[in-house]
Formats: C-alpha cells, sequence, structure tokens
C-alpha cells in the first residue's frame, strides 16, 4: 500500500504536492519523496520516515518546476528497511522516466530475470517498482523508437505493459520533455482518480481527498486498464489500453486503507464502512436472534479512524433489535440513546440535533430514550423528558475511574482536535 500523486501545472508544484502527500499520508509512514521537473531536469528528494520528517526547507528549495510527482511508502514487496527503494524510481533511457507506483507484481521475479536476459536491463534493488519501470521505459522504447514520442506511442507503450505485467498497480509517470502518464491494472485493484483546478492545473493521486485537499475539483476515477497523459502545455488525452478491463477493486480500500472521507470508484469509503456495519449486524441477528453481545470492539484503544465507523453502525444495528439507538463519542466513552432525529412520536420528547458522525435510527413507539416512556407509552400531562432516573438514564459512562451513572441528557460533546477535518497546513518546516 502507498499513496501517489502527480501534476502538471504552470507555477511550481513543490509545496503543491507536499500538501498532497500529507493528506496520504495514511497510506504510507514508512519513506516519502517527490521528483519535480524544471525543462528537461528532474530535481529529487527522498528518504525513510513520514513527509514532514524527510522535507525540510533547504530540499524544498531544491525541488523547482512547474510538474512533479510524490509518494509515501508502507512497503509490501522488497526491503523495508533500503533507502534506496523509497520512490520515485529513475531511468535516463529512453528520453528520462520517473515513476511512482501503489501495488504488487505477482510476476516480479519472472520479470527481472526477464529484462536481464532479453531486454538488457539491469535491476539494483527488490523493488518490484523498478522492475515496473524497467517494463514501461523497454516498451517506451520499442513503440517510439527513431520517431517524436506521440500519444498514441505512449498508449501502445501500456497496453504492451498490461500484456506482460500481473498484479496490482496504479502508476504516474513523468516522461522528460514530454509530460505526465498515468495508468491502473486491467482490474482496478488500486484507486487512481484525476482532477483539475480552477486555473487548469492537473492532478492525479490515489485518493479523492488529495485533490479536494488542495483546491482541486474530482473530475472522476480511472478506468481499470484506463491511461491518461497529460501534456506539459495541459492537453489531456485518454484511452482504454487494456484488452477485457473489469473492476474488481480491491475491499480492503474502503475496509482499512482508504480515508473515510474519500471516494473510490463513486463509493464513500465512510458510507461503505457503515454498511458494513449495518450487514454484519444483520448476519449476527439473522444467525443469533438471542445474541447477548454488548461491547462489539474496545474502540477507545484501536485505531478510530479505521475502525470506528464499522463498530458504531454494527453496534447501532444491534440495538435497533431493541427498540434503541446508538451514538457513540469516542474521545469520552459515553454513549448516547436516542430513538429517532426527530422525536418521541408519543411524547413529543425533542431530541437534541446530533452531530454528522453521530448516528440516529427510527425506533418504534414505546423506544423513547426518555425514562417514563422506555417501555409503555406516557401521556400528555406527565412529560416523560423532564424527569429521568439514574436507573434508565439515556447516557452511561464506561469510565474504570467511576462507576457512577449520569442523571441529564447533554447535547452530544464537541468534536476532539483529532477528529475535526484536516486543514491544510502551512508545510515546509524550518531546516
Amino acid at each position: 500500500m502507498c499513496g501517489i500523486v502527480g501534476v502538471v501545472s504552470n507555477a511550481p508544484v513543490n509545496q503543491l504536492i507536499y500538501d498532497a502527500l500529507l493528506l496520504l499520508q495514511h497510506r504510507g509512514q514508512d519513506a516519502a519523496g517527490i521528483v519535480t521537473q524544471q525543462e528537461r531536469k528532474f530535481f529529487m528528494h527522498k528518504a525513510k520516515g513520514m513527509v514532514r520528517d524527510v522535507f525540510r526547507t533547504r530540499n524544498m528549495r531544491s525541488l523547482p518546476g512547474n510538474a512533479g510527482l510524490g509518494q509515501v511508502r508502507y512497503p509490501t514487496a522488497g526491503n523495508a528497511y533500503s533507502e534506496e527503494e523509497a520512490q520515485p524510481f529513475y531511468v535516463n533511457a529512453p528520453y528520462g522516466v520517473v515513476l511512482v507506483h501503489n501495488g504488487n507484481l505477482t510476476n516480479a521475479q519472472a520479470l527481472k530475470a526477464e529484462l536481464f536476459t532479453s531486454d538488457h536491463r539491469h535491476i539494483n534493488t527488490e523493488s518490484d517498482t523498478e522492475v515496473l519501470i524497467n517494463v514501461l521505459a523497454h516498451e517506451m522504447e520499442r513503440s517510439g523508437r527513431d520517431v517524436p514520442l506521440t500519444p498514441e506511442l505512449i498508449f501502445r507503450a501500456v497496453r504492451a505493459v498490461h500484456k506482460r505485467i500481473r498484479g496490482s498497480y496504479a502508476v504516474i509517470a513523468l516522461i522528460a520533455g514530454y509530460g505526465l502518464l498515468a495508468f491502473r491494472d486491467p482490474f482496478g485493484i488500486r484507486p487512481l482518480c484525476v482532477g483539475r483546478s480552477a486555473n487548469g492545473e492537473f492532478m492525479v493521486a490515489s485518493e479523492s481527498v488529495a485533490l479536494e485537499g488542495t483546491g482541486h475539483q474530482l473530475d472522476r476515477d480511472l478506468a481499470p486498464g484506463e491511461a491518461v497523459y497529460i501534456t506539459e502545455d495541459g492537453k489531456l488525452h485518454t484511452r482504454q489500453c487494456a484488452t477485457n478491463p473489469s473492476l474488481t477493486p480491491c475491499i480492503f480500500e474502503h475496509v482499512y486503507l482508504a480515508r473515510p472521507d474519500s471516494i473510490i470508484d463513486g463509493v464513500s469509503v465512510y458510507k461503505a464502512r457503515l454498511r458494513m456495519g449495518e450487514k454484519l449486524a444483520e448476519k449476527i441477528l439473522r444467525e443469533r436472534p438471542e445474541h447477548d453481545i454488548d461491547v462489539v470492539i474496545d474502540r477507545v484503544k484501536v485505531q478510530p479512524d479505521l475502525q470506528q465507523r464499522l463498530a458504531e453502525s454494527f453496534e447501532a444495528a444491534l440495538r435497533i433489535a431493541d427498540g434503541r439507538a446508538l451514538a457513540l463519542e469516542m474521545d469520552t466513552g459515553v454513549e448516547h440513546l436516542y430513538s429517532s432525529k426527530f422525536g418521541c412520536p408519543v411524547c413529543s420528547y425533542s431530541l437534541p440535533e446530533l452531530e454528522p458522525r453521530m448516528f440516529s435510527f427510527y425506533s418504534p413507539v414505546g423506544a423513547c430514550p426518555a425514562t417514563r416512556c422506555r417501555n409503555t407509552p406516557c401521556s400528555a400531562a406527565t412529560p416523560c423528558a423532564a424527569t429521568p432516573t439514574p436507573a434508565s438514564s439515556p447516557i452511561r459512562r464506561r469510565s474504570p475511574e467511576s462507576s457512577t451513572t449520569a442523571t441529564t441528557s447533554p447535547s452530544p460533546p464537541a468534536l476532539s482536535a483529532r477528529h475535526r477535518r484536516h486543514r491544510r497546513p502551512s508545510g515546509i518546516r524550518p531546516a
């Protein structure tokens, strides 16, 4: 798993790529790298570590140019301890190509031997990305030998790449003096999307959050097997380069890898995780209707951005079977049990408005969270919302320091700092 980004602009892109990598940092924390192009020369800096640690002021100043690539690495192939295997990778022939890659090649060893014996290319690391860039470079050389490189010749090379390599790959490459090339494997296993800004600046990235967080409008996801070529002057060319493309994406993108506020192949990652939790709860209720499940996951101790949504929707769906609903506040461990966002249909108990990341579900009559309306309808003369008792209060605290139960129904707490929406960072750290 890695996060990749590529930009073609009419202004310097080093800061923009840096900001995009921060937004993709969840996809890899082992290493980071940026390469930019000015005229026909590449400027590169890459190292092990987080984005904020790898790039200092002196590094950013050494990355001029109006086009570039960036990558954050989570090593799934090769040597995790080798700084040489951090991306981008570079080959000087033909034309000069730099490349970033997200995925895994399943036939990398066979290709490595083939490149040495047949294509006469030497691979110096254990990275499958180095194998991929050399396969692409060889096919481009075969397609454009002795003639100027055109979009049609580039797409012909991508078609040949699809025929030779196997596995999952989302690729962005920069060809010196020509433009930016991006393509996705024929099964669309790894995500890749393209967007543009108001001034005509193009960006290609692993997730839509990188585009939206840097002021770009998401155009669409690349189709399985599709290639996109953007010239240096901002002209976009697209072509389907696979013979029988089929969208079969990796399910773990929606379960674990992607940020909740991303949209992949037209599907909201946030909503997908909610639906997964609901489907899991439906299966448990179907197979174990007399379940005694009280706690799903200790959500305070796990990574909230990755498992919170599935756990919340799972537990909430289980609570619906008892005529109740759940909204969990991660930081304080407080459960707010509500029946409906619109109030109790019996006693007109008005519920506080929930925050977007909390959930409310409509419950049947008699499931009002107010005390006297919990099991039987209350009368209008004695509104149940006025005097809740501790025994059946809609709020329970699970803090180990205190066994007391709250007796009031406060409004949902404000978002903590780590749950607030990502703000675009200022970028460069002091040297």
